[in-house]
């Protein structure tokens, strides 16, 4: 843990736990850090909200940016997303996902503006945590089951008119501003020092931590050369979590 070495830089606490640049420390908050482009926070995600709404209970989801274009320095390849996609819907075909069938030139090269929006969206004036999240699963949707391209600043609204807690044209004002990009690159570099193992990483105040849950798989070799092997899901993880949150 850094902590500050000037008058001007604000001090992080020493037990990373109770430190709000990593998690959300209200009730019934659950901090999830992740890419919209990575389908093992995609699953977890799923597997989240289908828990909630099977308890009926009211959890929101503060989401955090775990860039992975940012660390890895590059976009993350279409053939590695496409393997995953398959391991996990094949093993989990609740999710509804669809391989890519658009043209690979409209594939989503980035998502950084998706995950922008959600930031953005966080604004009490665009509608908060809740509409936050509902972009979040919106602008998924959108990429696995229906094949956009949520690259583009249009398919990001498209996503958001379905979203019953946003203020469209609020959150249509912030992107012309630039809101929620600064939010990406502070996550990154908040995640970088922080105890951020991943997408996805899922904290519950220091209740509950863990980095892709109730997951079982490898590689059968390096990615991108051969293919993951998901092996099992349990997802009681999602429980554990909803118990945390009530504790």
């Amino acid at each position: 843990m850094v902590l500050a070495t000037d008058d001007h830089d604000p001090v992080r606490p020493t037990d990373p736990f109770q430190d709000p640049e990593l998690i959300n420390p209200s009730n019934g908050v659950v901090t999830v850090w992740s890419d919209i482009g990575c389908p093992w926070a995609s699953l977890a995600l799923h597997t989240l909200r289908s828990r909630v709404l099977q308890r009926d209970v009211d959890v929101i989801i503060d989401h955090r940016a775990f860039p992975l274009e940012l660390f890895n320095k590059r976009g993350t390849p279409k053939g590695i997303v496409d393997v995953e996609v398959t391991a996990i819907a094949g093993l989990v075909p609740a999710l509804g996902w669809q391989p890519w069938s658009a043209p690979d030139w409209q594939y989503a090269v980035s998502t950084v503006p998706a995950m922008a929006a959600v930031q953005a969206a966080k604004a009490l004036s665009v509608g908060g945590l809740r509409a936050s999240d509902e972009l979040d699963h919106a602008l998924r949707q959108a990429f696995y089951v229906r094949g956009r391209s949520i690259s583009v600043h249009s398919e990001i609204l498209a996503a958001a008119e379905g979203c019953p807690s946003l203020y469209l044209p609020a959150l249509e004002s912030a992107l012309e501003e630039g809101r929620g990009y600064a939010t990406v690159f502070t996550h990154w570099r908040t995640a970088e020092a922080l105890p951020v193992q991943g997408s996805p990483h899922i904290f519950v105040k220091d209740r509950y931590a863990e980095h892709n849950p109730g997951v079982d798989y490898h590689w059968t070799a390096r990615p991108g050369e051969g293919f993951p092997r998901f092996e099992q899901y349990d997802e009681s993880w999602a429980d554990a979590v909803l118990d945390a949150v009530d504790a």
